[in-house]
């Protein structure tokens, strides 16, 4: 048995991908690469590699647009590699984010309300939750 097993209806047949759109979206909009930008499609298909994937251009396209298409669990177990979350939170509606997402989130809103417009230290992607967290701390009191 794998570590992450797809539940049948989540098989890799043809479906819509919504859910799966969705979550890239906010996964591409809050995780940054490893070169500290955010992520495009040659960040993800260079990261989908180093975990053992290849995802073209089309994929990808088709992927971010929410259209139908094959899903494949190497699909996912290196989407979900590319971004440290579980395959499972990618498909699921409600699905709880991980750890580092919330933290990255939680950061992002304090920023917001506090006005700043960048934070080059975030970006390099080398900063633990628990510090994430903290600096949003800091944030909301400068508030």
């Amino acid at each position: 048995m794998n570590d992450f097993d797809l539940i049948p209806e989540h098989g890799p047949r043809w479906r819509r991908t919504e859910t799966l759109a969705r979550k890239v979206d906010l996964l591409v909009d809050t995780i940054p690469a490893e070169n500290g930008k955010p992520f495009d499609y040659p960040a993800v298909r260079d990261a989908a590699q180093a975990h053992g994937f290849y995802v073209s251009s089309e994929q990808w396209d088709l992927l971010k647009a929410g259209k139908e298409q094959a899903l494949s669990e190497e699909l996912l177990r290196a989407l979900a590699g590319v971004f440290g979350v579980s395959p499972e939170y990618l498909l699921e509606e409600d699905g709880p984010v991980s750890e580092r997402v919330e933290a990255e989130l939680i950061l992002l809103r304090s920023m917001r309300r506090a006005g700043v417009r960048n934070f080059r230290a975030c970006q390099s992607g080398q900063i633990d939750a628990a510090t994430l967290r903290v600096i949003a701390r800091i944030l909301d009191e400068l508030d």
